[in-house]
C-alpha cells in the first residue's frame, strides 16, 4: 500500500500530458507555516485595507472622532485615541505594504524571466535586479541607440 502522499501519475489531478503514467508523485502533505500563515494574512488585509470600503471607514473614523471632540472637551486624551491609533495603523501598514510588493515584485521578475526564456531573449536580462547601475545605464543607452536606429529606418 502506497502513502497517501504518494500519489499514481495516472490518478495525479495535476499531472500534464507530458508526465509518464508509470512514474509516481510524492504529493506533500498541506503544511501551514509562519510565513504561509502571514502571506494568506497580508493578501487578505492588502486586499481589504486597499478597497474604497476600507478608505469610507477610515473618513467614518476621522469624523466620529472630529465629532465627539466637544464631549470630550478636546481633552488631551481624546487628541491621543486618535494619534494612537493612527500610529498604530501606519506602522502594521507599512510591513503590510513592503510583504505585498515583495511578493508582487518576485512575480513579475518570475514571469518575466519565464518570457525571456520563452522567447530565447539574451539571458542578460533575466537577472537586471542584481546589476550594478553601469549595467543598467550601458542596457539603457543601448536601448536608446536601437529605438534611434529604427526610428531612422522608419523616415
Amino acid at each position: 500500500m502506497k502513502p497517501s502522499h504518494v500519489v499514481a501519475a495516472g490518478h495525479h489531478p495535476r499531472r500534464t500530458r507530458a508526465t509518464s503514467r508509470k512514474r509516481e508523485h510524492v504529493v506533500e502533505p498541506p503544511r501551514s507555516t509562519v510565513s504561509d500563515v502571514f502571506r494568506h494574512l497580508s493578501n487578505v488585509a492588502s486586499n481589504k485595507f486597499g478597497s474604497h470600503w476600507a478608505f469610507i471607514a477610515a473618513v467614518a473614523l476621522i469624523i466620529g472622532w472630529a465629532a465627539t471632540g466637544p464631549f470630550f472637551h478636546y481633552s488631551d486624551v481624546w487628541q491621543l485615541v486618535i494619534n494612537t491609533t493612527t500610529t498604530i495603523i501606519t506602522f502594521l501598514m507599512v510591513f503590510l505594504i513592503q510583504s505585498t510588493q515583495n511578493r508582487d515584485a518576485k512575480a513579475v521578475h518570475l514571469k518575466l524571466d519565464e518570457l525571456i526564456r520563452a522567447t530565447r531573449a539574451r539571458n542578460a536580462f533575466a537577472d537586471l535586479e542584481d546589476a550594478t547601475q553601469e549595467e543598467l545605464d550601458a542596457f539603457q543607452h543601448e536601448f536608446e541607440r536601437l529605438r534611434r536606429r529604427a526610428d531612422r529606418r522608419q523616415t
